[in-house]
């Protein structure tokens, strides 16, 4: 009977259930909440485990407590190549929530869907810690799902008067204007030199190999985030941004093992792991200043931690329970 009664109150939350439930607004609060926890010492979590299974085709594992008595579980995922759009990655999977009053599961959650949103969220609490007050044009690099989720969360929390969206094939950045037109003021960048001049934001959420953002085109002053390699490998920015940049990471430990653009410039002798200044929970907190100045170049690199995803889990759970929905609706 016992056992019964844990699998009804096993929730099932899938990918369409969760963008209906996880809305932007409430997940960049929770993002801001999450990485403030994890910088005050609040939360406890892993580094993200991975098996490579061949080319293009990696097995994650991501485990997270957001307290000694809170809510706890793991993100397990797949991250494979695309063939049907190369240099695009599917990430696939599930988020195991657990209780902590007797460690049963009370969720699954689709944690492609949950990704996509909560990387967003995180960058959009970055961007507005970290941006000029008077930043006003916006560069999406990239034309994926990230290029959609940024579009939607980045004007949220700051006003831009212009938001470019460059690609390296120029028919998919102009579908991506095409179908933003309506509610944002959009454009396509036909060169990426020329728009980073123009940019005070610039979001890289791409799936390049090699850079598509050299440092000697960032203007000071300009913020920028790196999200799409989540990995060592892939790199979206070369050493001289690197560099030159004001660094700042979503996690100091995951970056100092998995930021591919910082593991690059270490390699070559550039900087050193005391390039990476802080966190942006340390900042959010307080503890460690972000932009210093008006020419500061900042740069936040989004890996996504576990914390995030455990975070957005619980969001989600409580929404379910308080709209009383069924595991089946």
């Amino acid at each position: 009977m016992k056992e019964a009664k844990m699998a009804q109150d096993l929730v099932f939350i899938d990918g369409e259930r969760v963008h209906r439930l996880l809305d932007y607004p409430a997940c960049i609060a929770a993002m801001e909440a999450a990485m403030r926890a994890l910088s005050a010492g609040a939360t406890r979590q892993l580094p993200r485990t991975m098996i490579h299974m061949g080319e293009g085709r990696t097995f994650a594992q991501m485990t997270a407590s957001l307290a000694d008595d809170g809510m706890f579980g793991a993100k397990l995922i797949s991250v494979f190549a695309d063939p049907a759009r190369p240099g695009q990655r599917s990430h696939r999977g599930v988020i195991t929530l657990f209780e902590p009053a007797q460690g049963h599961p009370v969720a699954v959650v689709d944690a492609e869907a949950v990704t996509h949103i909560r990387t967003a969220a995180a960058t959009a609490v970055a961007t507005r810690a970290l941006a000029r007050a008077d930043a006003r044009v916006l560069l999406i690099m990239g034309t994926g799902g990230q290029a959609h989720t940024h579009l939607a969360a980045l004007p949220l929390v700051h006003r831009f008067e212009r938001i470019l969206i460059w690609g390296r094939d120029p028919a998919r950045a102009a579908a991506v204007v095409q179908q933003w037109q309506d509610r944002l003021p959009v454009a396509v960048a036909p060169d990426a030199q020329a728009a980073v001049a123009q940019a005070d934001v610039i979001c890289t959420v791409s799936g390049a190999a090699q850079p598509i953002l050299l440092g000697q085109w960032v203007r000071p002053g300009t913020h920028v985030n790196l999200v799409g390699s989540s990995a060592p490998g892939p790199v979206e920015a070369d050493t001289a941004l690197v560099a030159a940049a004001r660094y700042i990471a979503d996690s100091k430990a995951n970056a100092r093992e998995a930021a591919a653009e910082f593991l690059v410039a270490r390699a070559a002798g550039v900087v050193d792991d005391a390039h990476i200044v802080a966190e942006i929970g340390e900042v959010l907190l307080g503890q460690v200043p972000g932009r210093r100045d008006a020419r500061d170049i900042t740069l936040y690199k989004s890996l996504g931690h576990a914390v995030q995803d455990i975070a957005a889990a619980q969001l989600l759970l409580e929404r379910v329970r308080a709209g009383g929905e069924s595991q089946s609706s």
